[in-house]
């Protein structure tokens, strides 16, 4: 029997970059596989539709126009190595401060 849990490649605090779309965000929470629904894993055009069996992360994400929360598949995340700061007004609510590309989990913020 194949276990098919692998180790997440990116850490609470990481600033990441979607692969494709224009985003980045800070990781808050990992999912060692797909938890989300099965509608929205359908709403996902074919073509780009990720495999279920890896890492998915919860995102404090940005674009140019807004905040929002994203669900993002290991497979299309990048290291954000740039070292500018993530504007999401949440950000404080789970880190502290930036060091690099990674902020500090503040224990005493996440609930």
């Amino acid at each position: 029997m194949s276990n098919s849990f692998r180790a997440a490649k990116y850490q609470l605090g990481q600033v990441v970059r979607h692969r494709i779309y224009e985003f980045r965000g800070v990781v808050f929470d990992v999912d060692p596989d797909f938890q989300n629904t099965e509608e929205w894993y359908e709403s996902i055009p074919e073509d780009v539709r990720p495999a279920r069996d890896q890492p998915f992360y919860h995102l404090l994400a940005e674009n140019d126009t807004s905040y929002y929360v994203a669900y993002v598949s290991e497979q299309n995340l990048l290291a954000d190595h740039t070292g500018d700061p993530v504007d999401h007004p949440e950000i404080g609510q789970f880190f502290g401060a930036m060091h690099g590309s990674q902020y500090e989990f503040d224990r005493r913020q996440a609930h």
